[in-house]
Order: structure tokens, then sequence, then C-alpha cells
């Protein structure tokens, strides 16, 4: 499967049309109306995407007038991505279908810090391990993709601690982890896997998958908020994911709320991450999630998003008690300001969200939602 001839515009809105129309399928008028694009257009791009094996037939829908309408759907198993997280201390990997459904999945012990080429030799493995089970054979076929056959692995996103250059694939001083600084982790990942390769930060994927999965409903923005090893923030604003002019958006963990508090990892004192996990050390769950609550507060009077979003392990540990402790800080803000709080939930996607996003970084764009 080419990639790159998948990418147009034409093509996207109407791959997104048959990956939510689901099982039940979607007629060529129904698409062409939706589109806005003509008949014989729409006639030319899917008969492509059935050769290329991403749509099928789903049945005949009655008609108003006239014989009844071939509905078309999507192939979900046509071909697949891979999302990996590299978090500090646990790498977890993810097989996705087209739609972005999870069909294979591994979770493995990580040291970030172990050094480079430790790291990547463990994503190399991790991500061949996820294709043997899925009989893809990632890289089997070249760099190229020639002769993959269908269900083949379209390519791997990576995503993990920030900072870094998403549009390069370069890591900068990844807080605690300063000597992958200058590692250009897509270019040398893509020469082992024979594969597409996408890095950028975890929070970043994460809100990704949020975004194109409508775990916002209908909000227009929100900032995920993700408490793990460590912390940081995800933001969608307009419906598209903010990373910045230098792709630094996010650094939600390193906002400094104490001037003499503890040192970070970043080299600042006081900043919330290492506050919220210093209070997790102590056992102290409600008081990082007070912690947490007043970041949020400031990005949330910073920024005016829709809704708070909570997610990673330490959040899954006690969730109830992260959006009671976030939620009343908000509430208390609002109602000094006279305005309704921001409401707060925790993201369903659970421990395995920042992999599922990573993954679709591929997906995607596919669909014309590379923005989220």
């Amino acid at each position: 499967m080419r990639l790159g001839a998948l990418r147009s515009h034409n093509t996207a809105l109407v791959l997104d049309l048959l990956r939510t129309a689901g099982s039940e399928g979607i007629s060529r008028l129904e698409l062409a109306e939706r589109t806005g694009l003509t008949p014989q257009a729409v006639s030319k791009i899917t008969a492509r995407l059935r050769e290329e094996g991403l749509a099928a037939e789903a049945g005949r829908r009655a008609s108003t007038g006239g014989k009844p309408r071939t509905v078309l759907r999507l192939v979900p198993e046509a071909g697949h991505a891979v999302g990996v997280h590299l978090d500090r201390d646990e790498l977890t990997a993810v097989l996705c279908d087209l739609t972005g459904a999870v069909v294979a999945q591994r979770r493995t012990p990580l040291d970030l810090g172990a050094g480079a080429a430790t790291v990547v030799e463990r994503a190399v493995r991790e991500v061949g391990e996820l294709g043997e089970l899925g009989e893809l054979a990632p890289g089997a076929a070249g760099a190229a993709g020639a002769g993959r056959r269908p269900g083949a692995v379209l390519g791997v996103g990576v995503a993990l601690p920030g900072p870094l250059d998403h549009r390069r694939g370069v890591l900068h001083r990844v807080t605690g982890f300063p000597e992958w600084n200058g590692f250009p982790l897509r270019d040398v990942l893509a020469r082992r896997l024979s594969l597409p390769v996408v890095v950028d930060k975890d929070t970043n994927a994460a809100a990704l998958g949020l975004a194109v999965g409508g775990e916002a409903g209908a909000f227009a923005s929100f900032a995920y908020l993700h408490f793990g090893a460590g912390l940081g923030g995800g933001l969608v604003i307009g419906g598209a994911v903010h990373r910045g002019t230098r792709t630094g958006a996010g650094e939600f963990g390193h906002q400094v709320v104490q001037l003499d508090g503890p040192p970070c990892g970043c080299g600042n004192r006081g900043c919330v991450e290492a506050l919220c996990l210093a209070a997790v050390a102590r056992g102290d769950m409600a008081e990082a999630a007070r912690v947490l609550g007043t970041a949020a507060g400031n990005l949330v009077a910073l920024l005016d998003v829709d809704v708070v979003l909570l997610g990673g392990r330490t959040v899954a540990a006690a969730p109830d008690t992260f959006v009671r402790g976030v939620a009343a800080v908000l509430d208390e803000r609002a109602r000094r300001a006279g305005g309704d709080a921001v409401p707060v939930r925790v993201a369903s996607s659970g421990g395995r969200g920042v992999a599922e996003g990573a993954a679709q970084l591929l997906l995607a764009p596919l669909f014309g939602r590379a923005e989220g």
C-alpha cells in the first residue's frame, strides 16, 4: 500500500466517511453529497480504494427510485499501524487496524536512560514481535513497501517525553535524560525497521488519539494532562493539536508554582511535576491532585479550554481522587470569577492511550485528521 497515494485530500475525505460509517457502509451517492465531489470523482476514488483492498461492498440499500444502491465499507484489516510509547520506565506497543482498534499489544519494562542503542534495540524487537503476532512481517518488503501483501504495517508512530522536534524526529534534552539531546530517533528507527516512522511527544500523541476518537465529544478545545512516571500536557485548540512554532507546547509539568520548591529534573525548582511526584511518593494522592488542580487552573485561565481530560497510570491508580481534587480547584476558581467550571474527566483510553495515539500519527493523515 502506498501511503503517498492515499494522502490526497479527496481520497482522505472519502476514507474518513467510510471509516465513520462503520460496518453498515455508505453509498457512492451519499459520499458525493457529503464530500461535495462529483459522482464520477467518487466512483474513481472508490474504485481505486477497492483495488487497494481498502474498501469493499457492504450490501445493498433500498433506493427511493431505481435500482438498490450498493454501499461500501472500509476494510479495517487492510492495513495496520504500530504505536510505541517509550516511557521513562516502560515500553508499550500496540498494533492497530485502520479504524484504530487494537488487535495486539505488548508491554515491557524499559530504562529510557540505558542509552540510545539499548532503547532502539528494544523498540525494534517489540515492533517485530507485534508484526509476527499480526502475521504482518513489518519491513520484510523493504522501505518502498513494494510487494507488501494486504494487511501490512503502514508505519510506526513513536511517542516519548519531550522536548523534541517532531518535524525532524530529533530529540532535544529530554527531561531527566539530557543524553538524548540531538539523537535522530526517527531516522535511526526507519533504517532499522524499513518502515515509515513518525516521532512526537507522548502527550501530543495521546491528545491526537483522543481528538480522532471523539473522546472530548462536541468540545473543540481541550487539555489532556498525562500523569504517569512524569507529568505533561497535550493541547487541542480549535480541533487541532497545538504543538507550537518550535514544537515545544504542552510542557505542562514544568510550570513553576513554588519558587523555593524541590529541584526538578528539568533544572528548575518547584515545578508541578516535582511537587506531584513528591506527593505520590509520600502516598498523598489527594495532595498530588490538589497541586495538579492548581496547575490545571492556570492552564484553563490562560487558554479557556472546554474540558480537562486526565490520563496516565498514576491517575489510573486513583481516578476518583484526581477528578475530585482537580475539579475542586477549578470549581473554586470559577466561583470567584463568576463563571461556570470547566468539566474534568478521566480519559477512557487507559494505560495504552499514548501508544494508541502514537499509531494515530500514521493513521490520522490517511483520513485527513493529521491535526486531530
